[in-house]
């Protein structure tokens, strides 16, 4: 079909937790070893006609103008950042797959990027002449400040609605590091990550043990279905970035984008949202759970990411394959971005015909979806 949108390249960073490895870059940084990686200057490079970048801690401004000039893509292209916080990343690629679908853009370069080493330190103005600003770690996600709770402080009461232990929670957080760590000895990432500044791999993937969970103390909720360090991901850096292109100009193989969909829910229970979305998504391509061949859920919190599992009726072995971001780190707004690469390079090792969804929540209330599929 003439409108469809095919996914052609997928490239990311590794990613490294706030204060480490990348520290000291700055989003163009970041950004613009990765569409090196994907496009010749003399050839694709000059090919894009869109750019959409998301990015949820940069305080102002239009990054993805400035990751575009520095990658040197021409001055006439256009390039527009979106915050729709964890969801920005796959925000873009969508924003950025629909321009294509209406003729409006033939080749698209879209994803997301966050430095939380670098993200600015934000104030308040004071009301008046003389007045104190007053700094903030986070912007209000609804205008009912009864009903817009810390993130850490939802993911807790999601985790004892759900009856979520924590034992449970950091037997799935153990797995995603075991995981991980096998599939970078399997070199599993190694298509799919762009090297910088010495950094080949995800930093803080390690061997994570029971006994180092147990002795944990609890970061927010009591009881059994506590959170600690261990079950929620890491504030990190890192970029991810997708060509999208037309099917007249794409050479097969290739990933099709299906279709995508961003759904709101309950802003006091942010990791229940994609649940809704996913459903609604799979029940309009009239597929069911069992029909998708991979999953990539966002692991802001193991208790969020263990809900979703279990409202689709997901076979584990299906999800985050190669680890989740509870081994990786989340950089906010690349978060979703990344799991849209990683889908791409699972379903690139099946059979064509393959089907993938990348799900994330965001704060709010938010969620996204894509479907992906193997042709």
């Amino acid at each position: 079909m003439s409108n469809d949108v095919f996914i052609s390249d997928a490239r990311r960073t590794p990613v490294a937790p706030r204060g480490g490895a990348f520290s000291s870059l700055r989003v163009q940084d970041l950004c613009t070893p990765v569409i090196g990686a994907m496009h010749d200057p003399a050839s694709t490079l000059s090919a894009i006609d869109l750019v959409v970048v998301g990015n949820a801690l940069y305080g102002g401004g239009n990054p993805a103008r400035l990751i575009a000039l520095d990658a040197g893509i021409s001055e006439r292209v256009p390039a527009m950042t979106i915050d729709t916080q964890c969801c920005a990343g796959m925000d873009a690629i969508s924003l950025a797959a629909g321009a294509i679908r209406s003729g409006r853009a033939e080749y698209a370069l879209a994803g997301g990027v966050e430095s939380f080493s670098r993200a600015p330190v934000r104030m308040h103005r004071g009301l008046g002449p003389g007045d104190t600003h007053v700094p903030y770690d986070r912007p209000p996600f609804t205008p009912w400040p009864e009903r817009d709770p810390d993130m850490l402080d939802a993911a807790a009461e999601l985790a004892t609605s759900h009856n979520i232990l924590r034992s449970d929670q950091e037997k799935f957080a153990i797995q995603c590091h075991e995981k991980a760590r096998m599939a970078i000895a399997a070199g599993v990432f190694t298509a799919e990550v762009v090297p910088i500044s010495g950094t080949f791999n995800d930093e803080f993937t390690r061997e994570l043990s029971q006994r180092l969970c147990e002795r944990l103390p609890n970061l927010a909720g009591e009881g059994p279905s506590a959170i600690t360090t261990a079950t929620t991901a890491v504030e990190a850096d890192a970029a991810a970035f997708v060509t999208l292109q037309q099917a007249s100009t794409v050479v097969m193989p290739a990933i099709r984008i299906l279709d995508d969909l961003s759904l709101g829910g309950d802003p006091e229970m942010p990791g229940l949202a994609p649940i809704d979305a996913a459903k609604a998504l799979l029940h309009r391509n009239r597929l069911h759970a069992g029909d998708l061949a991979c999953i990539e859920i966002m692991e802001a919190f193991a208790a969020q990411a263990q809900a979703f599992i279990q409202a689709l009726g997901l076979a584990s072995s299906k999800v985050n394959i190669a680890g989740g971001a509870l081994a990786r780190g989340h950089p906010i707004g690349a978060s979703g971005a990344i799991l849209v690469v990683r889908l791409v390079h699972e379903l690139r090792r099946l059979p064509p015909g393959s089907i993938g969804l990348a799900a994330i929540a965001g704060a709010g209330g938010l969620a996204s979806c894509i479907l992906l599929e193997r042709v």
